[in-house]
């Protein structure tokens, strides 16, 4: 064969191959686009619901911030016991010699600092009010048995506070260990009520975690106080 005859052959192949894609592309049915179409449109994407600034944006999955009404009730009324237990960390400064106290202090106040901006976040997903912090103070700026706290298992009254306040040494140790003990049995106690009535799956974990780790540091303060 020539190598005229050779290019007419390959030009012939490629017309034929053109031609057979052609007939698939035209064979494919309505249905089948139609199904296609359909494939493409039923996939979803997380949604985002934004907070009052670009760090509380919330993305969740459909169906990921089920809640019900404990869960909004645990989270809002926790955050303000958190405040307080906050408060009570940050009495320890300048109050106290004691090195075991001092840590446990930290550690309680970064714990329960990060649980807050957990909380403030899964309320503005939700679309709930996140409880003003200033609602609870008094003029002096020191947590109040305000209207949140009242109904709260644990929160130290405003005398105890003042109390806490005035202590120094070890009558400060005895006053904080004994108020923080008191506080940790009143969150646990709610996270049980979370846990029995509850249904949002990351409250439910939160709960959990606030009933391991304020146990465990409910028996460390017992053995700080000699029990």
């Amino acid at each position: 064969m020539t190598p005229l005859e050779t290019a007419r052959s390959r030009r012939h192949a490629g017309l034929i191959g053109i031609a057979a894609a052609a007939l698939v592309v035209a064979g494919c049915s309505p249905d089948q686009e139609s199904s296609d179409r359909t494939a493409t449109s039923t996939v979803t994407t997380p949604t985002v619901t934004a907070g009052a600034g670009p760090s509380s944006a919330v993305a969740s999955a459909p169906g990921a911030s089920s809640h019900n009404q404990a869960d909004v009730e645990f989270t809002s009324t926790m955050i303000v016991h958190h405040m307080q237990a906050v408060e009570m960390a940050e009495l320890v400064e300048g109050r106290t010699d004691n090195a075991e106290l001092i840590a446990l202090a930290d550690r309680i106040e970064d714990a329960q600092e990060n649980e807050i901006d957990q909380m403030t976040d899964r309320l503005r997903s939700w679309g709930v009010a996140v409880p003003d912090h200033d609602d609870d103070h008094g003029e002096d700026g020191h947590m109040q048995h305000g209207p949140h706290a009242g109904a709260m298992a644990g929160m130290m009254t405003a005398e105890q506070m003042a109390a806490l306040r005035a202590a120094r040494g070890a009558e400060f140790d005895r006053l904080w260990l004994e108020g923080m003990i008191r506080h940790h049995r009143g969150a646990i106690e709610m996270a049980d009520e979370e846990l029995a009535e509850g249904e949002n799956p990351a409250t439910r974990r939160l709960a959990e975690q606030v009933k391991t780790t304020q146990q465990a540091e409910i028996d460390q303060m017992e053995k700080m106080l000699g029990r």
